[in-house]
């Protein structure tokens, strides 16, 4: 790939959050290359922007920051203009990290005194208004995230929580400003800076917000942000939204849904797609850590039922189910029990035919990408805001497969049966 070609360079904390990204810069004009983990060479192929997908979001802070330093180094040298580090539309953290940690060694490496920070993506209701944090009409901490099993959010003042991870000084760019314009943004930056901020919360509750903001950040060295701010960058390099940019290989094989997550959403997809007949199977994390065969179960049942349309294999529960679990089995050791027997079902569900899967949850999306071994994806059309169809080669699918990775918290009731239409479309 020729470097210069090379607009937007993106780093991701995790794999749902990178397709997230990618979508909206698909849909804004960009061709877009997702990769899994920092590649061990040249992209070799010509594109607008690359995301870098790590599995970075819950790990520990050093260990987030010096993977995301790797995809930065491996983004300059091809020749990336801007780099862009993406988080969770809902902020979501440790007290200590990682979005506080990574974002100042991204600072320091790329000698950047400024930057902004919005997970606003006002398409899936987040909104960001006088530095707090709504998922639709409530505030974060009020909308199940306080719930969530591994990064419980119950603070929504995005202020406060990321002045507790950074050591540098958090400020706010409040609505009356971004309603102004960009002229008005470059001011607000100007004064913050003066003032010793470091890192400005910008607020965001429309798509019209994020589109002022845009040509405001254009020198910025990094941007980071969840998805929203994506679709105002494209234009800042001259590009306008084309249906060429997410064309991908026509769609075949036979289909079906995995699911790790336990968010409101997902379970809320799960019981519609039960409701509406379709063959689905949930798993017991409880029998998979007394070494029961699970995987093999799981095949055995989608064997006959993939012929007549899409199966889900499930280990979707309510908050009260899950922290039972983790009781029993511990926080950690119930996540990945859960992770590795799910990417091993996906792998097998390919081995018997599926070409086009969905899968739910950052971490299962993860650990399902890793376990088919793929190494990049191209992405394709919106199912849903925040969730493209992708397409990939792997070693159980040389040919390429179509696969979507779902954050727990994205689409509406009827995704799991609406994505396979979409594709067909």
């Amino acid at each position: 790939m020729s470097g210069a070609t090379l607009k937007l360079g993106c780093i991701a904390d995790d794999f749902t959050g990178a397709t997230d990204l990618a979508n909206n810069l698909v849909r804004a004009g960009m061709r877009v290359v997702q990769t899994i983990g920092v590649p061990s060479g040249p992209l070799g192929t010509e594109v607008d922007a690359v995301v870098v997908a790590l599995k970075s979001r819950t790990i520990p802070a050093d260990q987030a920051v010096a993977q995301s330093l790797g995809a930065l180094r491996w983004l300059q040298s091809q020749g990336a203009q801007q780099i862009y580090f993406k988080y969770c539309s809902t902020f979501d953290s440790t007290p200590t990290g990682n979005i506080g940690p990574v974002t100042d060694a991204l600072m320091d490496a790329l000698g950047s005194d400024f930057s902004i920070a919005t997970p606003a993506f006002p398409d899936n209701k987040r909104t960001v208004f006088k530095g707090y944090l709504f998922a639709g009409d409530v505030l974060l901490n009020e909308s199940g995230m306080q719930n969530h099993p591994l990064t419980p959010m119950t603070d929504p003042n995005l202020v406060r929580v990321l002045q507790s991870q950074t050591r540098r000084k958090v400020g706010l760019m409040d609505h009356s400003v971004v309603a102004q314009g960009a002229d008005a943004i470059r001011s607000r930056i100007a004064a913050l800076k003066a003032e010793g901020v470091g890192i400005a919360i910008v607020d965001a509750v429309s798509n019209d917000d994020l589109l002022r903001m845009g040509p405001a950040l254009a020198d910025l060295p990094l941007v980071t942000a969840g998805s929203g701010v994506a679709i105002a960058l494209p234009a800042n390099f001259g590009l306008q939204p084309s249906n060429q940019a997410a064309a991908l290989p026509a769609a075949s094989g036979l289909q079906a849904v995995v699911s790790g997550s336990c968010s409101v959403a997902t379970n809320a997809q799960v019981a519609h797609f039960i409701a509406s007949g379709r063959p689905a199977l949930a798993l017991q994390p409880l029998r998979m850590a007394a070494g029961d065969d699970v995987v093999r179960e799981a095949l055995d049942w989608a064997r006959p039922h993939l012929a007549s349309g899409p199966v889900l294999v499930y280990s979707t529960a309510e908050p009260d189910d899950v922290r039972s679990i983790q009781a029993q089995l511990g926080v950690e050791q119930a996540g990945a029990l859960v992770e590795q027997t799910l990417a091993a079902i996906a792998r097998g569900l390919v081995e018997l035919g599926v070409r086009q899967l969905v899968v739910a949850g950052g971490e299962t999306s993860g650990a399902c990408v890793q376990a088919l071994g793929i190494a990049q994806m191209r992405i394709g059309g919106q199912i849903d805001p925040g969730v493209p169809w992708c397409h990939a080669a792997s070693p159980a699918a040389p040919e390429g497969l179509h696969i979507a990775l779902k954050s727990g918290n994205f689409g509406s009731t009827d995704f799991f049966t609406k994505a396979f239409t979409s594709l067909q479309g």
